[in-house]
């Protein structure tokens, strides 16, 4: 039975669906200390899809996040679901990194773990919705990417044969290995944590995330990475490697303001086009 290395870069983010007054600052930013976290929905059909290659074809899994110390709670989350290695890279010099820096962070982390078969990623996060981390993780690691994947349908002889999304329909790629994949929400249902790696594994603490005077005992340790253990270019993190910049955030509130009813007639429709028109909705 063939081995195969899989990574899953995972992200903490705030839950969008909660959102409140409170989660914004005077200045307009985010006030992400009083919004409540989550696992990235698309991050946890990553981390199954890996643990699917794992399952059916043999293997190890790795799962990397980028964050503050907090972040350790995905990462307890993936060795609950079966993942057998966690690492967080956490560093004040890498905060405000954009997706550009953002990737190259991840980039350098994965060629640090060494040598792999797959890097799994969701394919966008909640909080940002650009979906572009996973492709810009490809082309600094100089892999093939394949977007979409919602099926692992085999993989033999160093390649990978897959289904992706096409959004009206779908097509089935095959890809040398190592590659990296990025996960649609609907290509699996994540499993959930089993009893028996949360006993094994629900001491596991980062070493920031202990508090001054607390020891650490090196069985309980997650592994804690930073910007020089992945040997970065402190040019290319934070805000200094981002070039994209934000404005500010404003929280948009839409009111109905009642509604108008199309009758299902020749007559209605063209009342409604003729109204699309000139709203400037269609044309």
């Amino acid at each position: 039975m063939s081995s195969y290395r899989s990574i899953v870069l995972v992200k903490q983010v705030p839950d969008t669906s909660n959102i409140t007054g409170a989660a914004m600052k005077e200045d307009g930013t985010v006030n992400r200390a009083a919004l409540p976290t989550i696992f990235n929905p698309e991050d946890l059909s990553a981390l199954e899809a890996a643990l699917e290659v794992k399952d059916r074809f043999g293997g190890t899994v790795t799962v990397i996040s980028m964050g503050p110390p907090k972040a350790a709670d995905v990462l307890r989350d993936c060795l609950y679901r079966g993942a057998d290695r966690a690492i967080l890279v956490t560093d004040r010099r890498a905060g405000g990194s954009d997706t550009l820096a953002t990737s190259y962070i991840l980039a350098q982390a994965v060629k640090t773990v060494g040598e792999f078969d797959f890097v799994f990623c969701g394919r966008q996060a909640i909080d940002g919705d650009t979906a572009q981390t996973g492709p810009q993780c490809a082309e600094k690691l100089g892999v093939p990417q394949i977007c979409y994947l919602t099926e692992i349908i085999d993989v033999k002889d160093g390649y990978a044969t897959l289904r992706r999304s096409l959004g009206n329909g779908w097509e089935i790629v095959k890809a040398k290995l190592p590659l990296l994949a990025t996960v649609v929400e609907e290509a699996n249902e994540p499993r959930p944590q089993a009893a028996i790696k949360m006993m094994r594994n629900k001491h596991k603490r980062a070493p920031l995330e202990v508090p001054e005077g607390e020891t650490l005992a090196d069985e309980d340790r997650l592994e804690q990475w930073s910007m020089e253990d992945i040997n970065a270019d402190l040019d290319r993190c934070g805000f200094a490697g981002s070039p994209t910049k934000v404005h500010k955030v404003q929280s948009i509130v839409l009111k109905k303001e009642g509604f108008v009813q199309v009758e299902p007639t020749e007559e209605g429709v063209r009342g409604l086009i003729s109204e699309l028109v000139k709203d400037r909705a269609l044309g």
